[in-house]
This record gives structure tokens, sequence and C-alpha cells, in this order.
């Protein structure tokens, strides 16, 4: 039996997880949020682990991830998706663990016209993003056995997320005014959890960091414009400019992610956003 370990549990991807592993009775699925593990907190964590024992892979969707809180709050962001990363690094390390870690698009300063590949330069512009891109060097500093999948405008019909906001506030709003200079790819948090799992049922050991998101690249705008088409919810849209709507951390005017390496690596094809996207607004959003 393969046991693993998933934190953050009550994150979006985390309950995405929990949706997509029913029919794999040979793994044993561990979920911990903040109050029963703190990834801060090493000893703990290495406690934790020989309590358990035999972890094979341990899923980190634990994570700061209030884009503009963070920048009010430095120490807190960089005390869990930097240093709570390197004491899972190290944990996995000593427990003989492969460590799945979920990292950001915004690594990037956001400057290119093309997607970004593994390779680029990384120049974060957001507490957030320099937080993530720190967490990402511990582990590959620390492991070898690692998966660092970086991702981009997460959503699903689980926890809060850009496409519930956009329902709810339309339960009350008949004008809203959505950013359409920033340009990259919706991500749906069950897709990116299938992948997860594939990776351990196949026990694929092409370890590295990969680019995943939905194929396609949209604005904000874009996206908010076709939730509600594909809701059938009329309600007013203005597009404007990034300069028009400031927010306390800066985000990427673009940051679509090259997915060619993850569908070499793992032979995957990968959904087009709006697909996705009609997908979910099927289900029953809660």
């Amino acid at each position: 039996m393969t046991k693993v370990l998933v934190t953050g549990a009550n994150g979006q991807l985390a309950t995405c997880i929990k949706d997509v592993v029913s029919g794999h009775s040979n793994l044993t699925f561990i979920y911990t949020d903040y109050s029963e593990l703190d990834i801060c907190d090493l000893n703990k964590l290495e406690a934790y682990f020989k309590q358990i024992g035999d972890i094979s892979y341990c899923i980190n969707c634990a994570a700061y991830t209030a884009v503009d809180k963070a920048e009010e709050d430095q120490q807190k962001a960089y005390q869990i998706n930097a240093d709570g990363a390197k004491n899972l690094a190290i944990v996995c390390k000593n427990n003989n663990s492969v460590l799945i870690h979920i990292s950001t698009d915004f690594v990037f300063e956001g400057f290119k016209n093309t997607p970004y590949i593994e390779t680029d330069v990384t120049k974060p512009i957001s507490v957030y993003g320099d937080s993530k891109l720190k967490g990402e060097q511990e582990i590959i500093h620390v492991l070898e056995n690692y998966f660092i999948f970086r991702t981009s405008w997460l959503y699903s019909e689980h926890g809060n997320n850009f496409m519930k906001t956009m329902l709810r506030l339309a339960e009350t709003k008949k004008d809203l005014s959505i950013v359409g200079d920033q340009i990259g790819t919706p991500t749906y948090a069950g897709d990116l959890a299938k992948v997860i799992v594939s990776v351990i049922t196949t026990k694929n050991n092409n370890y590295g960091l990969y680019h995943y998101s939905n194929e396609g690249a949209i604005s904000w705008f874009d996206f908010a414009q076709a939730i509600f088409q594909l809701s059938k919810v009329s309600i007013n849209l203005t597009s404007i400019s990034t300069e028009e709507y400031p927010t306390l951390a800066a985000r990427p005017k673009y940051s679509v992610l090259n997915k060619n390496k993850i569908k070499n690596a793992f032979k995957l094809e990968i959904p087009n956003w709006k697909d996705s996207l009609k997908n979910v607004l099927l289900k029953k959003v809660n």
C-alpha cells in the first residue's frame, strides 16, 4: 500500500485530489491541514513522518496565497512558502519520500509575449511570487526526488477563486469592471489533480520542475466573459487596465506557461481552458 501525505487539505487543489482518487484502492491518502500539521515546524514534521511511517509521497498544497496581503504580511508568506517548503524537503529526504510541490506563474516578471519555459529567468514582482520562488529553490537545493509544478490562475468548484467570485458578484451587481490587459491561462484544479495522481500511480521518476496549466491564453476579462456566457448570466462587463485597478501586489502582465516539457515527459493531452470551464460549470458549485 502506497501512503500519500497531502498538506493544505482544505484548499481547492487538495479537495480536487480527494475527488479524483476514489478508484485507487492501492493508495492511502492522509490529508492534513494547518491545525494538524504545521509545515513551518520542522520538529513536528519529523515526528509526524515517523508516526505515520513509510510515506512514499508528500503532495504540498499548503501555501500562503493571499497575494495582496502578502505585501504587508511578508514574514508569514516567507515562513509558509519558503521555510515550509524547505522543511518538507528535508523531511522527505530523511524519509525517502518523493515531494510533489505546487508553485506559480508569479515567479516570472511578465514582460515576455511568448509562453514561459521552465528555464526562463525568474524575476518575481511581488512578495508572494518571491516567496514561492524561494520555496522552489530550497527544494531543488535539498532534494533530488521531487516534482515542482508551476501552475496559473487556479480555480475549481471548491474553495475561493475567480470563477466563484464572479458568480457571487453577479447575484447582486449588474455591472462589473474586469482587468483586460493581464494575459494568462485559467487552470482547472481538477485537471492538475489528475496529473499529480497519475505521477503517483505510474511511479513516474522524471523528476524535476514542470509547467502545467490548461491550454490557451486569455485575459481576466475574457475569463469573466466566458464564465457568464456559459452560465447564461446576463451582466454588463467593462474591460479596464491594470492601472485602473490598483492592487497592493504587482501582477505579471503576461504569464502564459509553455507545457511542452510536461507533455513530452508524461505523454499528456492537456484540455483547453474553455472545455474545462464548461465541465466545471455543469457541476454543482459548492
